[in-house]
């Protein structure tokens, strides 16, 4: 199989294709490296797959409207899995068109490539984000999700909707994948885990946001990969028993599925600062602060339709997620 995997220098994109290429296929990362955190982190990953049998690295953004046809018309992709975004909620607040960019101007080219060359399926990032103002938990792909609280979240329920719309009007396989607060080696530097990780070892304070009163259901590296994969090899179809009168968000009469990946098991926020007390040998010097515009109390994924599909549930505990984190940070940063 010939992969396209965008966003191949980011956290989840690097990890991805590195477990293609383990497994034999052909893998062309697109990615920007776009400055929104450390261009040398991105580098570092991206030198984990320079120079591997069966890897290409393109450079390029998604929002260039020519570039993704050349590269989809040389390469003759069976597969695309986009995870190239603009990522974050805080910064979405104040640069909203670094968003409109990425996430919905590059989506949209995505999809276009993709209808045009003939790829037999489109897997691509949605957020636990989307569920918004949501507060029936566990939160359910079978849930209303019309109600975002940033515009990060909207741009993910957007790419959703469009997604739908070229299932529909050109039977496109498509499969979006609602992921719940990734964390594990290689992470991004604006994630909790990171932050709270680098001021902890400097002596330095660190915010915890609604006083501490926040659930996350943190889903380690590997299990997300592991669903990417498994999701992306099985090629959606319509639903037969879809009803256009008692419509079911997570299918449609389309090839088009949406899945969560999350852990199952929120963690309290409390809990995850403790357990990363216990790996680093320090207490941590603690801010306690109101909750943030655009943030959410609690996150919790059903994951049923995940495991009923393709036989897969995220399982890794956060006491041994945490460790396998701080053990990468101190060699990365030698520390």
């Amino acid at each position: 199989m010939k992969y396209l995997v965008t966003g191949a220098a980011g956290f989840i994109g690097n990890h991805v294709s590195l477990s293609l290429l383990e497994r034999g296929d052909y893998v062309v990362g697109f990615d920007n490296l776009n400055p929104y955190y450390s261009v040398a982190l991105k580098q570092s990953r991206l030198n984990r797959l320079i120079g591997k049998a069966n890897f290409h690295f393109e450079e390029g953004d998604l929002a260039d409207q020519e570039r993704l046809p050349q590269l989809f018309a040389k390469e003759r992709f069976d597969a695309v899995i986009n995870l190239a975004a603009q990522a974050g909620v805080r910064y979405s607040l104040t640069n909203p068109h670094a968003y409109v960019d990425s996430n919905l101007v590059g989506f949209v080219n995505v999809l276009e490539a993709c209808r045009h060359h003939e790829v037999k399926h489109l897997t691509y990032a949605s957020s636990s984000s989307v569920y918004g103002a949501n507060t029936e938990m566990p939160f359910s792909v079978h849930h209303n999700v019309d109600h975002p609280l940033s515009l990060y979240a909207a741009t993910k329920k957007a790419n959703e909707l469009m997604a739908h719309t070229y299932s529909h009007l050109y039977q496109l396989p498509t499969t979006g994948l609602r992921f719940f607060t990734v964390y594990g080696p290689w992470g991004r530097p604006d994630m909790a885990l990171w932050l709270f990780t680098k001021a902890i070892l400097a002596g330095e304070s660190i915010d915890i946001f609604n006083n501490g009163q926040m659930r996350r259901d943190f889903t380690y590296i590997d299990d997300i990969v592991q669903g990417i994969i498994r999701v992306s090899d099985r090629i959606p179809s319509g639903n037969p028993d879809w009803s256009g009168n008692q419509p079911d968000p997570a299918s449609s009469r389309a090839p088009y599925r949406i899945y969560n990946i999350g852990n199952n098991q929120p963690v309290e926020l409390m809990h995850l600062i403790e357990t990363l007390e216990r790996n680093l040998g320090k207490t941590a010097v603690k801010n306690f602060l109101p909750m943030q515009p655009g943030d959410v109390p609690a996150t919790f994924a059903d994951v049923d339709d995940l495991t009923r599909d393709v036989g897969f549930k995220p399982s890794t505990p956060i006491e041994l997620g945490v460790e396998r984190f701080v053990r990468w940070y101190r060699e990365y940063h030698k520390c």
